[in-house]
């Protein structure tokens, strides 16, 4: 289990490819489950984990690109205004 720090460390192109990885090994883990014995059924819990970590961490990336975008288009429309006066 990786934590939250490590994460928000690594670019969006990273955090897709290891969101990729686990989303892979869920399933192969679930089939397994499905099958078989699992060695260790925890194994589930913690990529489930894992995977809404990196959604969390790339959600809040979107939203903060979203608010600085935002915050760039009402101090230029304030500039705007200001000039307009």
């Amino acid at each position: 289990m990786t934590k939250a720090s490590e994460y928000r460390q690594m670019s969006e192109e990273q955090l897709t490819h290891e969101l990729r990885q686990l989303v892979e090994e869920l399933f192969r883990l679930t089939v397994q489950a499905a099958t078989e014995r699992l060695d260790a059924p925890s194994n589930l819990r913690k990529l489930r984990r894992d995977i809404a970590r990196i959604k969390t961490i790339q959600r809040e990336a979107e939203l903060a690109g979203a608010t600085a975008t935002a915050v760039a288009e009402t101090a230029v429309a304030d500039e705007t205004a200001t000039e307009e006066s």
